[in-house]
Order: structure tokens, then sequence, then C-alpha cells
């Protein structure tokens, strides 16, 4: 039987800057809360004009919370992953209590791309993304912005910084700065879905 993460557990972490990350090879699961925190500035991030131009086309489109399960399983499947099954399992547990959800990006009838977050007040934490076609994880991402702005969410945590994280808009701030951020957002009466 696996030793799920606790819900409740999981959402005080997240309301003090911690989140949940497993070592690859072990299994071990370490809590995190980085000196130096990534987040995206969702009011000042642009959409690109390729993305803009799916959209008009409608090549993709997107869905709120249609198969939070498939989501997270897709962002696990990957040679190197920190989401094992004690982690998929505990989020589909904060899923069914309405905190983690997730946004799938279709092409025709499937699903080609997508993410997967954890939502408390008007803070959303962003936790992975996958594709199967190109762009349609970032389709996904530009989704989820316009949707957090259109609901007056504050922050939209990226956790680390990467290279793909920076080219969607990611920039760092420090901890304490971060905190700050946070405690005005959790408060905020926002809700990611009615």
């Amino acid at each position: 039987m696996l030793d799920l993460l606790d819900s409740d557990f999981l959402i005080r972490a997240y309301k003090n800057s911690y989140f949940p990350m497993a070592e690859s090879e072990s299994g071990e699961i370490y809590m995190h809360s980085p000196e130096i925190r990534a987040i995206f500035p969702i009011y000042d991030i642009k959409t690109p004009k390729n993305i803009i131009k799916l959209a008009k086309r409608k090549i993709f489109r997107c869905t709120i919370n249609y198969d939070f399960e498939y989501v997270i399983r897709e962002c696990a499947n990957r040679e190197i992953t920190w989401i094992n099954d004690i982690i998929i399992e505990s989020y589909i547990n904060l899923h069914k209590l309405k905190y983690a959800h997730s946004i799938e990006t279709w092409k025709d009838n499937r699903i080609v791309g997508g993410l997967y977050g954890v939502s408390i007040g008007g803070a959303f934490f962003g936790e992975s993304m996958f594709y199967k076609e190109s762009d349609a994880s970032k389709f996904a991402f530009y989704f989820l912005v316009e949707y957090l702005r259109k609901r007056g969410f504050l922050l939209l945590d990226s956790q680390y910084i990467n290279k793909f994280t920076q080219e969607l808009g990611a920039i760092e701030i420090p901890k304490v700065v971060y905190l700050k951020i946070l405690e005005k957002a959790i408060n905020l009466n926002c809700s990611f879905v009615d």
C-alpha cells in the first residue's frame, strides 16, 4: 500500500511555500522551499503570435479538469521524473478535494498536451506540463494565464526556473519577496472552478 501524502499536510505546505518532489532514482520525497523562487508575472506575460494564430485557426482547444489522472500520469511519463506513484495518488486525492486541477490541450478528439497544478485562494502552483504535439503544452500554459487573469489570481508559481519556463516568461525572486506575495495571494477570495 502506498504511503500517501496527507491532503491537509500538502495544503498547509503550499500555504507556507513548500512543495514535494521525489528523487527520480530512490523515490524518496523531499519538501522544497527554494531561497530563490520562480514565478510567472501573469499580468505582464504576452501571448506569442504563433499561439494566437493556433487559437484563431482552432488547431487546439483546452478543457479544465477533464481528465486530471491522465494529465498527471503523462507528466510523470519520462525517463527522469520527480512525480512518482505516491505523488500521483496524493494529487489525485487533492483533485477530488478541488485543490488540484488540470488543463488539457486537445487536437481533433485526443489530448495532446496539458498541465496540472494546485490552487489555493488567488495562488496557482504550477507543477508540470507535457506535450505530444509541438506547442500543445505552451497552448495550455497561455490558456491558464488568461484564465487566471479573468479570475483575479495574483500568483502563478513556477517553483524552480528552467530554460523552458524562462521562455514562457518565468522570473526569479527572493524567498522573502515570494512569501509576501504568497500570503496576499492565498487570502484572496478567488476560485479556480465554480
